[in-house]
């Protein structure tokens, strides 16, 4: 199972956001464990690093996470091609229309995000980090 997950997820976890943290943070540790492989766009790698940049005000500090976050989950490419897919689909959030094709393009089996509403259109199962939690400890349960 490979999941992408979403910028607001992994802001979530890096900003400690209160009422998202525990849930996000439960998605990082199943991938930590190997249960799931997990990777980011690589056009939300630049809107998370200069989101915690301006967080944290430490350049040194913000390279180390992006390191230790891109080592866990890595960044799948956007290419010319994932910019015309993203295109053609006409979606009102380009963000997510990049994040969405460049999910297709590396064939990414779900969709983990905060925000569902944006994938609406989506032909890849998005879920919450508390559904995809829950899914994922139901298919544990089928398998034993």
């Amino acid at each position: 199972m490979k999941v992408l997950v979403d910028t607001n997820v992994v802001l979530d976890v890096l900003l400690k956001r209160d009422s998202f943290y525990q849930d996000a943070f439960s998605i990082f540790q199943i991938i930590d464990q190997e249960q799931i492989i997990g990777c980011l766009s690589a056009a939300s790698v630049t809107d998370i690093f200069y989101l915690l940049r301006k967080d944290r005000h430490n350049t040194d500090e913000v390279y180390q996470i992006m390191d230790e976050l891109t080592a866990l989950i890595p960044a799948v490419p956007v290419s010319k091609t994932t910019i015309a897919n993203a295109l053609s689909l006409r979606w009102k959030d380009f963000e997510d229309a990049v994040q969405f094709s460049a999910a297709k393009e590396n064939e990414v089996t779900h969709i983990i995000t905060r925000n569902k509403t944006d994938y609406k259109s989506s032909d890849i199962p998005c879920m919450s980090p508390s559904e995809f939690i829950e899914y994922i400890n139901d298919e544990k349960e089928k398998i034993d």
